[in-house]
């Protein structure tokens, strides 16, 4: 089994990162910090370390959000974000934050939405969570949003996380962090439909995060409380590859950067964690990864 080191990508340390994201569009990585309440953009220099880890170039974007953000995925106009925020779902665009879908009617008041991505037809999937300091057992759903329709497409989650789809676009996986365990689903692109629920595998040294998924249909999963993403098989599960990271807690990864071979990963801090905690880290890698799936704003939200 082949083992790599993910290198340092930022001087600065955030709260909670979360959903990287990299637009071959603007050549920009994006992600939030929960914690923080804040959306970032960044802009990779595209000079590589000897073990192929990005440089940084200083210019890093905050954008102050006033709540939790779970997610923030690239829309159809480049440079437009879908913001998965705490009480609703927000456009991003030009600077400015508008609130396009009203979830206050569907959360609780501890809750907020978790991670989430478009599908390859352009409508969105998220999931919801407890908000970080909130008491209680962790449940949700895992939505989808198309044409203003609000569906449940997995009820009854603990921590709706990591999702990907597999390049024949006819499978969907997802993972449910209180579970231990990432499943495969059948997707219908037409309609967003998921089913046919099966355990590909599961994660017991730690929890699994956030993933992406490479051009050999291979998923990386981040994993929180184990200094690591694992690569592994969407055919069998078995665990290929281990890619260590200087933080306790791994949240998530994205491909991007030149030929879209470098992963960038994020980390929460973590009491105790070091200097490694809480900042984003990269890691060249031998194979690409596909260009993010785009949300399509129309499609999407329709009239709303």
């Amino acid at each position: 089994m082949k083992e790599y080191e993910a290198q340092v990508f930022s001087k600065e340390q955030f709260g909670l990162g979360e959903s990287p994201f990299y637009d071959p569009r603007t050549g920009l990585f994006s992600f939030v910090d929960i914690l923080g309440h804040a959306f970032y953009l960044c802009s990779p220099s595209g000079s590589y370390t000897p073990e192929g880890g990005y440089t940084q170039d200083g210019s890093l974007q905050r954008f102050e959000l006033g709540q939790e953000p779970g997610a923030a995925v690239p829309a159809d106009a480049p440079g437009s974000y879908l913001i998965a925020g705490q009480d609703g779902l927000y456009l991003f665009a030009e600077g400015a934050l508008s609130r396009r879908y009203d979830l206050r009617g569907e959360f609780e008041p501890i809750q907020r939405c978790n991670d989430a991505k478009a599908d390859p037809a352009g409508r969105l999937f998220f999931g919801s969570s407890l908000l970080h300091q909130a008491k209680g057992e962790p449940h949700g759903n895992l939505y989808t949003l198309d044409g203003g329709v609000l569906t449940k497409a997995q009820p009854d989650t603990g921590i709706s996380n990591g999702m990907a789809w597999s390049a024949d676009r006819k499978r969907f996986f997802f993972c449910d962090s209180t579970a231990h365990r990432i499943c495969s689903y059948d997707y219908e692109k037409s309609t967003g439909r998921i089913s046919g629920r099966r355990e590909l595998f599961a994660i017991t040294e730690g929890a699994p995060d956030g993933m992406c998924i490479d051009c050999e249909d291979n998923l990386y999963v981040a994993v929180w409380g184990g200094r690591r993403i694992e690569k592994r098989s969407t055919a069998t599960g078995e665990l290929l590859a281990v890619i260590r990271v200087d933080s306790e807690n791994v949240t998530s990864c994205c491909f991007g950067g030149e030929g879209m071979r470098t992963l960038l990963i994020t980390t929460s801090r973590a009491e105790g964690d070091g200097q490694g905690g809480g900042k984003l880290f990269t890691c060249r890698m031998e194979v690409s990864g596909p260009a993010p799936d785009l949300c399509d704003i129309q499609k999407i939200f329709g009239g709303v």
